[in-house]
């Protein structure tokens, strides 16, 4: 696995890419960065905003337009779905939206007004990088789906993308699962709109973030803490099932860092006179 070692297509469109901290005059100021936050936040918060901001028209030839005549955003698009991926360019967890895909991926970045993030299935730490395939043919439907055909027709063609970059990823995956706790609804797979893609780390950021041993801590206190949330609780089969998928992730990590440094060949061998244990002050333990 690694960054760079993964296609931009997904499936056969191409994925149309923008890496988030190049930033564009007027483009990219976060509009909801708590005061005196973290330079790491607020780097995050507007890589974020850059990657929402971006024009719809930028991407398709007929996208939707504001009553000023101006193409609408990334963000702004209604129905869509998302992908995030680690810092090994793995497929971590997908999930559709019929609200706005900026709000939707904000809230699981931003803060823990989302369940995944609240369970601890999903730790925003590990999103390096975004993915979206937007629906904008259905900006202006509205309505309940079970009521109103058109937007029947448009969560119908929702479900369909939804399981369709779910499948893929999952086949793409090199473990062959991905954090989510439910699979997205059992339907016909669909052809794929173009990707969007962006990275939400900056630089700065990602010399503090992928460290491998920094990564490694993180991701098992986010073990830890899911562990613990299903200790105490009656949960289903898919949130232990991403408990397993995240203690395999650790374990990779952990076994690549190791042979990083040397693996087995690095390892000491302790002196024939050397005592097994010692205690905290240099002495022999009892």
């Amino acid at each position: 696995m690694g960054a760079g070692t993964r296609a931009d297509a997904i499936g056969d469109r191409p994925c149309l890419c923008l890496r988030s901290h190049d930033r564009r005059p007027g483009v990219g100021s976060p509009t909801s960065t708590p005061k005196n936050a973290p330079d790491e936040t607020i780097e995050l918060r507007r890589a974020l905003e850059q990657f929402k901001r971006q024009k719809l028209s930028d991407f398709f030839d007929q996208a939707p337009v504001t009553k000023a005549g101006v193409s609408i955003s990334v963000g702004a698009v209604k129905w869509g779905v998302y992908a995030f991926f680690d810092y090994d360019g793995e497929p971590i967890y997908v999930g559709q939206t019929r609200e706005t895909v900026g709000g939707r991926i904000g809230r699981h970045l931003t803060n823990q007004r989302t369940d995944a993030v609240a369970m601890s299935v999903l730790d925003p730490f590990e999103v390096r990088t975004i993915k979206v395939w937007l629906l904008p043919e259905y900006q202006d439907v509205k309505g309940d789906p079970k009521r109103v055909p058109a937007a029947r027709a448009a969560a119908d063609h929702l479900n369909a993308l939804e399981r369709s970059v779910f499948m893929k990823l999952v086949s793409e995956s090199d473990f062959g699962r991905i954090l989510n706790e439910k699979d997205p609804p059992d339907v016909p797979l669909c052809a794929l709109p173009p990707a969007i893609e962006g990275e939400i780390v900056s630089p700065d950021v990602l010399k503090l973030r992928q460290h491998p041993d920094v990564r490694i801590a993180r991701r098992a206190l986010t073990i830890a803490r899911l562990a613990q949330i299903i200790a105490g609780r009656d949960v289903q089969a898919g949130l232990r099932r991403a408990l397993a998928t995240q203690a395999d992730r650790l374990a990779w990590l952990a076994n690549e860092r190791f042979a990083a440094l040397g693996g087995e060949a690095a390892v000491e061998e302790r002196d024939a006179d050397e005592p097994t244990d010692h205690d905290m002050d240099g002495g022999e333990a009892s």
